[in-house]
């Protein structure tokens, strides 16, 4: 006999799990990762640029791979950045409007920067 735990009344709203958790939690676990060596290439590059001028800088992230590392940067830090305070936001916000319009706030900055640092690299990088 299985025996189910959640309590009387949520058996009869049918509420239960929502099926996202688990790949919520590991999207955010791989972003994470992911972000460990993007940063480590991060640091190292902006390290090696530290005293060069701007042709330098500008060669550097010209080339494709650094072009496409520093895209892949900027677009895995807001997605984890954002995973990360919609957890914040549904655990310590309590309001329901609020609570919605903060995701869709802290969402659309987030792709309205990631978009303007994706422009950016491609600018440089293109060279126009």
């Amino acid at each position: 006999m299985s025996k189910d735990l959640r309590n009387p009344l949520a058996r009869a709203r049918g509420l239960g799990s929502a099926k996202e958790g688990v790949g919520h939690w590991m999207t955010q676990r791989v972003t994470a990762l992911a972000l460990v060596f993007l940063t480590l290439w991060f640091l190292c590059t902006l390290l090696g640029l530290l005293h060069a001028d701007y042709a330098t800088a500008r060669a550097t992230l010209a080339k494709p791979w650094n072009a496409v590392l520093a895209i892949a940067f900027l677009v895995t830090m807001f997605r984890h950045a954002v995973l990360g305070l919609q957890v914040v936001i549904e655990d310590y916000v309590h309001t329901r409007w609020l609570e919605v319009a903060s995701l869709v706030v802290i969402k659309f900055i987030a792709v309205l920067a990631a978009l303007t640092g994706v422009f950016a690299v491609l600018r440089v990088a293109l060279g126009s």
